[in-house]
């Protein structure tokens, strides 16, 4: 990623601080193993957002006793379009801002919910969600967010 002066797009400086703003939601997130956020941004407006977590009325225990994440254990991406879904909003033409690349669950979804772009923040360790956002035309972008935190 090029130096924050050499940025000549507003879209870039946009990327950036919503993905500033999706790092931050992550800290909500009760999962010791990897804590991850999403907004969901339409018309520069946020209109939902989601960290990792277990399902409302559970314990916040994202873990079990080997440290594997426990099978019921919601994404961010899941988290914010079933709260979209449950608002008077619409995710039609929204882009997602995701602090980790989305998984093929996820990725299955954002395509259903309708989201015309998404930019993450970290690689996951299979790229098979990336690949079907790209087959089904959705705009992807990788948005360092080790930059964004000044760790680069």
């Amino acid at each position: 990623m090029t130096d924050l002066k050499q940025l000549t797009s507003k879209q870039d400086l946009l990327d950036q601080r919503y993905m500033r703003m999706a790092l931050v939601w992550a800290e909500n997130s009760y999962c010791e193993r990897r804590k991850v956020g999403a907004l969901l941004v339409k018309d520069k407006m946020i209109i939902s957002d989601g960290y990792n977590g277990t399902p409302s009325g559970f314990e916040n225990i994202c873990e079990d006793e080997n440290n594997k994440t426990k099978p019921y254990v919601l994404h961010a991406e899941a988290n914010a379009i079933t709260k979209v879904a449950r608002s008077n909003n619409s995710s039609q033409g929204a882009t997602l801002y995701v602090t980790a690349s989305p998984c093929i669950e996820c990725a299955k979804l954002i395509i259903q919910a309708g989201i015309i772009r998404v930019v993450y923040g970290e690689p996951y360790h299979l790229e098979d969600g990336l690949n079907l956002l790209k087959r089904a035309g959705i705009d992807v972008a990788f948005c360092d967010k080790n930059y964004i935190n000044g760790n680069k």
